[in-house]
């Protein structure tokens, strides 16, 4: 009797993932364990292994095809074997692409969005999803759901949102009939399809400025310390295992450490409650070839200097070869975004909700000092933090870059190895 296989489930948040590529052919021997394809998360990209030994003899879903998890994508059996009639016409779920059109051509049959009590009755909707409908006058009614059996979820919406104010520029366009300029077609356009991870951080950065209210605070930290002692664990002996410690690992060993003593800004905010974390669970974001992902340093205040930096650049390394796992995705209480390397003086980073707050760090630059009567140029580094202000108040977020500064300034009271 032929097995089905099964889209894995990859964690709580994880709704669907993106069909990469096929390892595997129709027709091809598979051996239980043997990779049959590759999918994307938002977050990862995983191999999806044979439950059998057997021959691939049907496959329910191509490449690009985004594929609610626990949804049934092949099956396998014995060469020749023949399937029941109910398995050979499983029915394959609407690609992202064909939803996007069918919405499209959907909006323009309903003009108004459903109270919450008629969403609820007549299609099947996440709480998310039908708030923010009703928030932004979105009939949900026109709306294809991307999530198990078609439920409607907050992304459809936000991606309803996102096409909205194209249609409207189309029509005012001197009066020109939808669809004369068609930007796909025009010469010299290239079409790049978002992936899996582009689409989820479009949507948290969306969904980050509407539901947040956003307050960055700005300072300088001395860091003649930080320059200190990196150039002191380059120049250390191999055998002490220092010698990659860099300034980003200081400063997420430094903030683990502040975090302690203002333990509101190490938490989250969900469904009018604060939840705060007794562990540090420290997020830092990561440039890869798949978008920026931020790795977890759970329990980040346990760790000593050397321990910190070993795991922060085991997981950024995985994360860069798309092998890091969802669970270390997950978690943070914290997030540290260090765009002091790429030479940006300050910026204004921006919240990963439910966390409260974010520290944005630039580069460290010499900075005129008025000391006994005389200007001395002493390098400073730029902090940028940014709070929830619906929770925190700007005062405490000024008191947490005050003992941040504090601890950068000092090191050598801060940490051992």
């Amino acid at each position: 009797m032929a097995t089905p296989v099964l889209m894995p489930k990859q964690g709580n948040s994880v709704e669907s993932c993106l069909i990469i590529e096929w390892k595997k052919k129709l027709g091809d021997k598979v051996n239980q364990g043997e990779i049959l394809l590759e999918v994307e998360t938002d977050k990862a990209v995983i191999e999806v292994e044979s439950p059998v030994n057997g021959v691939l003899l049907q496959v329910f879903y191509q490449a690009n095809d985004d594929v609610p998890v626990q949804s049934q994508i092949a099956m396998i059996g014995e060469a020749g074997e023949q399937l029941d009639k109910a398995t050979q016409t499983e029915t394959k779920k609407p690609s992202k692409t064909e939803k996007s059109h069918e919405t499209k051509a959907s909006n323009h049959t309903h003009e108004n969005a459903l109270s919450s009590q008629a969403l609820t009755d007549k299609i099947a909707i996440s709480p998310r999803a039908k708030k923010l409908a009703q928030q932004e006058h979105v009939d949900a009614l026109a709306l294809q759901g991307s999530g198990p059996q078609g439920r409607i979820l907050e992304r459809d919406v936000l991606a309803a949102l996102k096409s909205r104010p194209a249609d409207l520029a189309a029509k005012a366009i001197d009066g020109e009939p939808e669809g004369v300029f068609d930007r796909k077609l025009a010469e010299g356009v290239k079409v790049i399809p978002l992936t899996a991870v582009r689409r989820r951080i479009a949507g948290r950065m969306l969904e980050s400025l509407q539901t947040t209210a956003q307050l960055t605070l700005n300072t300088t930290a001395d860091a003649r310390e930080l320059l200190h002692y990196r150039a002191q664990f380059k120049q250390s002996p191999p055998a002490l295992g220092a010698r990659d410690i860099s300034i980003n690992d200081i400063l997420l060993f430094a903030v683990s450490r502040a975090l302690l003593e203002y333990p509101f800004l190490n938490a989250t905010f969900e469904d009018d409650t604060m939840y705060q974390y007794s562990d540090v669970n420290l997020g830092f974001a990561v440039d890869t070839p798949r978008g920026l992902l931020v790795p977890v340093i759970h329990k980040t205040q346990s760790l000593n200097l050397k321990s910190l930096s070993q795991r922060a650049k085991s997981l950024a390394k995985l994360a860069q070869e798309g092998k890091i796992k969802p669970e270390d995705l997950q978690g943070a209480s914290f997030t540290l975004s260090n765009l002091g390397a790429f030479g940006i003086e300050s910026f204004t980073p921006v919240l990963n909700p439910p966390q409260v707050a974010i520290l944005g760090v630039g580069a460290i630059q010499l900075k005129p000092v008025l000391i006994a009567d005389k200007v001395e140029h002493i390098p400073h580094i730029h902090l940028s933090l940014t709070i929830n202000h619906q929770v925190i108040d700007g005062a405490p977020g000024a008191k947490f870059l005050q003992t941040l500064s504090a601890h950068l300034t000092a090191l050598s009271n801060l940490f051992f190895l």
